[in-house]
């Protein structure tokens, strides 16, 4: 996986558990005050809703702080990721297929004496000989 996906993953994940646990922490915590106040006010409570109550809206304000430290500590990385200058992005041309096959790599041209020619080649480049000569001494 990339590295810098990696990083965006967890910065997404960081910044939507810290909204949801400050949500969760403030939902409770308001819940329970609201039951509580008036339970007391009439008269009514329990020592479960008063006793245990305040130990949900102690776990709810836990929540409620590790939810405002992510978000606080997700826009600091935001700025801290604004501060730092990033390479920049390295132009990469397309290949050309069609292009000519170079000739540096792994290849010797061909010497002319290792070439061989058609006969008809050879024969035109051949001097000529005197035939008039030849018969001359043969007769």
């Amino acid at each position: 996986m990339n590295k810098s996906l990696t990083r965006s993953i967890g910065f997404w994940l960081l910044l939507v558990l810290s909204v949801a646990s400050a949500a969760v922490g403030g939902w409770i915590i308001s819940g329970q005050i609201a039951t509580m106040t008036s339970t007391l006010t009439d008269g009514t409570a329990t020592g479960v809703e008063v006793y245990v109550g305040q130990s949900l809206v102690v776990v709810g304000a836990a929540l409620l702080g590790a939810g405002v430290l992510g978000i606080l500590l997700a826009v600091a990385l935001t700025a801290v990721r604004a501060l730092i200058p990033t390479a920049a992005p390295v132009v990469v041309e397309p290949i050309d297929w069609t292009a000519e096959n170079d000739t540096t790599i792994d290849e010797t041209p061909a010497s002319p004496a290792t070439t061989t020619a058609a006969p008809a080649d050879l024969a035109a480049d051949a001097e000529p000989t005197a035939p008039e000569a030849e018969t001359a001494t043969t007769r």
